[in-house]
């Protein structure tokens, strides 16, 4: 055992991987059911055991220095696999637990997914929270491995094998489908493919990728569409489509709630586009604890319970 460990209070580094989450101290307070002012004291000491600042207010946040970010993914580990191993056996109580479970997932994902899953969480699991991030990366390889996340939601079209340790689940599949406004000018009961590539088109790009799924399948078809607007998230797609003659391609379970928001029209799409397959991806050793057990067993249960 290393020297400094016995000297260190190791309830200290429950308040560290807290502030590296969350870069607040109210927040990270909450988090660990303390009052501000515990937590201030907990970091004094913390600081004097480490020798270093760890943490410097900029911006309203606390920021990690680099002492702090050298030994993050070390304390999160150890805390991840020691919590995992101390609760494998134990049973999880989801009326009574007040577990913390962070998701990664980006805005297409969580608008078209994450209401239901919420919603359904308060009746049976009252006290829990939720934390939705969006990492910037397809896939929170990182994040999923260091134990920063409990699950990331998404798709690979790639079909990239995975790093050793990462797990996969099909959570649901979906088609593809386009929308348009009601009022589009060349658009009436049927999208023809004629129509659809006459049409210019939005296109949701949240890693900033210059193609999608919906390209390449045009390429094997020698065919091409015509984008005019790239956007980073899904929130305003909806109401450019309904005020003008744009075309957009997306999930079907996407564009029904998208409906729900703007004067918009869907239509089946006017070629064949491989299923949609969202997934549940996971990082073998923090997956294994009761907790993480029953959160995707009622993401599984959500899914068979979507209408298609």
């Amino acid at each position: 055992m290393h020297l400094d460990l016995r000297k260190l209070d190791l309830n200290l580094l429950l308040v560290f991987h807290a502030l590296f989450i969350h870069r607040s101290v109210t927040a990270a307070a909450q988090a660990l059911s303390l009052s501000p002012s515990a937590l201030s004291h907990a970091l004094a000491r913390l600081r004097d055991a480490i020798g270093d600042e760890l943490f410097v207010r900029l911006d309203n946040q606390m920021q990690p220095t680099l002492r702090a970010e050298q030994i993050a993914e070390t304390v999160s580990q150890a805390l991840a696999q020691l919590s995992a191993g101390l609760s494998l056996n134990q049973r999880f109580d989801p009326a009574s637990s007040m577990r913390h479970f962070v998701i990664s997932a980006s805005d297409y994902t969580a608008f078209a997914i994450l209401p239901r899953l919420i919603n359904h969480l308060q009746h049976v699991a009252p006290h829990i929270t939720l934390r939705m991030v969006n990492t910037g990366q397809k896939l929170a390889i990182a994040e999923l491995a260091a134990g920063h996340i409990d699950f990331a939601l998404g798709y690979d079209e790639e079909r990239t094998p995975l790093p050793a340790g990462m797990e996969e689940l099909d959570w649901l599949q979906d088609d593809y489908v386009a929308i348009a406004s009601k009022q589009h000018s060349r658009i009436r009961r049927k999208l023809t493919l004629a129509a659809y590539l006459k049409a210019r088109h939005v296109v949701v790009t949240p890693w900033n990728e210059s193609r999608g799924v919906i390209d390449y399948v045009l390429d094997g078809m020698a065919l091409q569409r015509q984008v005019a607007v790239q956007l980073p998230n899904v929130l305003v797609a909806p109401f450019i489509i309904a005020g003008g003659d744009l075309v957009m391609t997306l999930p079907r379970l996407a564009a029904v709630t998208l409906a729900q928001a703007a004067d918009i029209a869907i239509y089946p799409a006017p070629f064949a586009i491989p299923p949609y397959t969202l997934k549940i991806y996971s990082h073998s050793k923090y997956a294994r604890s009761a907790a993480h057990l029953w959160l995707r067993q009622q993401m599984m249960e959500l899914a068979t319970a979507t209408p298609p």
